[in-house]
């Protein structure tokens, strides 16, 4: 039976993704950074700690065969005149550097096995940047890039690597809104709803399946046709 690990798995749509998969019949390790509803805590940000995760599931259930990074941060929207060089450098730390550090750790099982599949969960603001919010649309569209850059380097050992770029989904990170910013949202959006994380995590079971071989490199937009259609 295969392992999958996935961050920030105590989210509405990491918890959606983890749950997804374990329908498949993997093993889902779940990680969180401070929600005890999950297999470890760690702050990806960290490399001591991010080997303590892939330790730990390692003991509970082998070596990792999936990796969906989903955790990430973001900051409230405003200019980037209001944005201090700290936040910034805090939200590339999880964003990116955490994608990274939790990559080069899967890599080396996952080619010696000549099979894997990394996730990225990037955001359709890392396809498109969007006004006041320069930090979190650049930490996304690096995660872009570097989908696309690792998909190469490891496409000849059989390991896939793509990304998936949610749009406006429903989930309690959008409480602060009101019901009608929410009804123009769902209204600026092509198939007339907010997405779920069910959504997601449909897409992400799709680039994580076996059969999804010849699929890599790639960036799937599941923000309902904003970005193509809108």
């Amino acid at each position: 039976m295969k392992t999958a690990l996935v961050t920030g798995a105590t989210g509405a749509m990491g918890a959606a993704i983890a749950a997804a998969l374990e329908q498949q019949g993997l093993n889902v390790f779940r990680h969180g950074h401070c929600c005890a509803a999950c297999d470890f805590l760690a702050d990806l940000a960290d490399e001591t700690q991010v080997n303590a995760l892939f330790r730990q599931a390692e003991e509970c259930f082998g070596n990792v065969d999936i990796l969906v990074n989903n955790a990430g941060i973001a900051l409230p929207q405003q200019l980037i005149t209001d944005t201090t060089t700290a936040e910034f450098d805090r939200v590339f730390a999880v964003d990116v550097r955490g994608v990274f550090l939790c990559c080069r750790r899967a890599i080396p099982h996952m080619v010696r096995q000549k099979w894997g599949r990394i996730v990225n969960i990037s955001s359709m603001w890392g396809v498109h940047g969007a006004s006041c919010e320069v930090a979190y649309s650049a930490a996304k569209a690096a995660v872009v890039g570097l989908t696309q850059a690792l998909a190469a380097e490891t496409a000849p050992s059989g390991v896939t690597v793509n990304c998936v770029a949610p749009g406006v989904i429903n989930t309690p990170m959008n409480a602060h809104l009101s019901a009608a910013d929410l009804a123009q949202l769902a209204a600026d959006t092509p198939v007339g709803r907010l997405g779920t994380p069910e959504d997601v995590s449909h897409a992400v079971c799709f680039f994580a399946d076996a059969n999804a071989s010849f699929v890599t490199g790639q960036t799937l937009l599941v923000d309902g046709g904003r970005l193509r259609c809108g």
